[in-house]
């Protein structure tokens, strides 16, 4: 990251915060003719010489002369970042990561740049060597900052914990020399928890047979833990895993029993064993799980117990992680459901909620669909949300892909046995579709049958590169889909797993929208009409807001505002929420989990070989209700991928500390 080029003769510290658009309210053209009016140094900086830029009268002028003051606090991060030779814009996160003393926090620990997003260590080096006198490889301070990132950099593949000796390595690999003192100061710091391995446990690769084994001379000691299994977090999540075993205990406990199991004759018309399960299940476990795949008719039994539960005049929330899982989940109960997200009453883009210990939810039993898709801190929002005596029932199916945050929660609960489980078996193919079903189920179990579909409910398209796939994927949602099977081109969704190259995301939109919605892109590149999809949480925005990855149509636009209609109801979005929005007729497999579309179009371009897994492969496929074309053009990497999973297994401490 390099400073921004300055005009001659001006601060060079005041041209990069008005070049990088940091001053409230200023646009490039104004900062651009700043110099003209005079204005070239914070000291220049007055209403009466704002007054001459063209386009500002007394109003604006006055209103800029403040909006200048109030951004002092990033102004003098800028300065340190220049002085650094580092980007100004980062001085808006530092900013907001470290508050309104940004800069005197930075100047005591340079390296606290470094959990900002975008930052290397040699930026935070640059920093610690324009602002500390003799900065130091070896300080305590880098050593902390590094053990942190690398926690950090772990999460993003999902991992809650690391081994100590993984962090010790790359401790190492930056020229540490006593890395041990590096995890003592940043456990001290209070970012980064140690967790000592459970007594009795020894190493997985142990080379000793006997390690970890009962020591024959005294017999009633336990052994001593092996320290190479020591786990280090981030203190967030360590806490998170922590508070989801302890509710998942409290719920288990303090359960009563709603309703005699007898109870479930009212309902199960219709239910095979396992469902019936399922329905008593609920009435009795503080904590429980339905688990299965594609038509094996868990919608069905969340029905019935929802059924039951009214019927006893019991109150039951129904929630999922989308807005489309939650209406989906809505119209097959016949009863109100909401994301997750606005369930607990999300605070904005704070990440707080409303809902908690001190206000917690007032349903009886809280049911939750598409449960794979929970990351830990969500779980540990929701689970502290439920009162003693709550019922939580997670629905869900464990061969779909795992959370985008960190952790491994369905998983993880059901490998902990610590709860009841019951997994729906039976596929019931001709109420739920049938190619589609047998083909998913088939993928979920590691084979890849050839598609026998005479009435085109799958369709496998071969191409022979990624150019050739993008096309067939044009020509199937503008004409082929619609043409042969009557289903509206604003009904199909593009499934990639990846946003480069010709068949990614970018590009894919850029085509669907020339044919479907062709434009100038009147506000922010979007026009009415367009599909869009939502790639962050933005709950504050009136209405309802929306959640991300929701997919929705913009049905107007005003003076660089957008009225989107999503699943979850119309939202007017403005502001920083607009640079969260994308193109959505193409969106890649993780932001289409939680929710399904009469047609579906999944492409397999070569470039995501390396990326395929069981997993990806199962949740695309699983997207589609009515009809799922497949373009193939990965050749034996799909068949590997779904032989193999090849997801690599998150590293996580929830399903032992269930255990224990």
């Amino acid at each position: 990251m390099s400073a921004a080029p300055t005009t001659p003769g001006a601060d060079p510290v005041f041209a990069a915060f008005c070049a990088a658009g940091l001053w409230p309210g200023l646009g490039k053209r104004a900062a651009a003719e700043l110099p003209a009016a005079g204005i070239t140094s914070p000291d220049d900086v007055t209403a009466d010489k704002l007054l001459k830029l063209p386009r500002v009268g007394r109003q604006r002028a006055e209103r800029l002369f403040s909006s200048f003051l109030s951004a002092a606090p990033t102004y003098e991060v800028v300065e340190l970042l220049v002085g650094a030779g580092l980007d100004a814009k980062l001085a808006s996160t530092a900013a907001d990561a470290l508050g309104n003393d940004a800069a005197r926090r930075l100047r005591d620990d340079p390296w606290a740049l470094l959990g900002l997003t975008g930052v290397t260590l040699g930026d935070a080096d640059r920093l610690a060597i324009a602002v500390l006198p003799g900065a130091d490889k070896q300080d305590s301070r880098r050593g902390r900052a590094i053990v942190a990132q690398t926690l950090r950099t772990a999460t993003r593949d999902g991992h809650t914990v690391l081994p100590a000796d993984l962090v010790v390595a790359a401790l190492r690999a930056e020229g540490l020399a006593d890395p041990a003192a590096a995890i003592v100061a940043a456990v001290e710091s209070g970012e980064v928890l140690e967790h000592e391995p459970p007594f009795g446990a020894g190493g997985e690769d142990s080379a000793d047979e006997d390690a970890g084994a009962l020591d024959p001379d005294h017999p009633d000691e336990l052994p001593e833990p092996d320290p190479a299994l020591r786990m280090l977090s981030l203190a967030r999540y360590g806490m998170a895993e922590e508070a989801v075993a302890e509710n998942v205990a409290r719920l288990a406990a303090t359960a009563e029993r709603i309703a005699d199991p007898a109870a479930v004759r009212s309902v199960a018309k219709g239910l095979d064993d396992a469902q019936k399960q399922a329905v008593a299940q609920v009435l009795g476990a503080g904590v429980s799980l339905l688990t299965g795949g594609p038509g094996t008719g868990k919608s069905r039994t969340v029905a019935a117990v929802v059924k039951l539960l009214q019927s006893k005049g019991t109150e039951v929330a129904l929630a999922a992680p989308t807005g489309r899982a939650a209406k989906r989940l809505e119209e097959l109960t016949d009863h109100p459901a909401v994301t997750v997200h606005r369930l607990l009453g999300a605070q904005g883009t704070s990440g707080g909620f409303a809902r908690n210990e001190e206000w917690p939810l007032d349903a009886d039993v809280v049911v939750v669909d598409e449960a794979s898709m929970l990351d830990v801190e969500l779980t540990a929002a929701l689970l502290e949300a439920c009162p003693d005596g709550t019922h939580l029932l997670l629905v869900g199916d464990p061969a779909q892909l795992p959370s985008i945050g960190p952790g491994h929660v369905l998983g993880d609960l059901i490998d902990s046995r610590a709860v009841p489980v019951t997994e729906l078996t039976t596929l019931y193919r001709q109420a739920e579709g049938g190619a589609i079903a047998r083909l998913a189920n088939a993928v979920r179990a590691g084979e890849l049958p050839p598609v026998d579909s005479p009435d085109r409910e799958v369709v496998v398209v071969p191409a022979a590169g990624s150019a050739e796939a993008a096309k067939r994927v044009v020509q199937l949602v503008t004409d082929s889909i619609p043409r042969a099977l009557r289903i509206d081109p604003a009904t199909v969704q593009v499934v990639t797993p990846v946003h480069r190259g010709p068949a990614g995301t970018i590009e894919l939109n850029k085509a669907l929208k020339a044919k479907l919605n062709p434009g100038d892109g009147t506000v922010w590149g979007f026009d009415v009409g367009d599909r869009v999809v939502a790639t962050a949480n933005h709950l504050e925005l009136e209405p309802i807001g929306f959640a991300n990855g929701e997919v929705g149509v913009v049905t107007g636009t005003g003076d660089g505002t957008l009225d989107v209609a999503f699943s979850s109801g119309p939202v007017t979005v403005s502001g920083s929420a607009m640079s969260d929005l994308r193109h959505g007729w193409a969106i890649t497999v993780h932001r289409a989990q939680g929710s399904e579309w009469p047609g579906v179009v999944v492409v397999l371009p070569p470039e995501a070989g390396g990326m395929l897994s069981r997993p990806l492969v199962y949740t695309a496929l699983t997207r589609a209700q009515r009809h799922l074309s497949v373009v193939h053009a990965s050749g034996a990497a799909l068949a590997r991928a779904v032989r193999e999973v090849d997801v690599r297994p998150r590293r996580t401490r929830l399903a032992q500390l269930l255990a224990e």
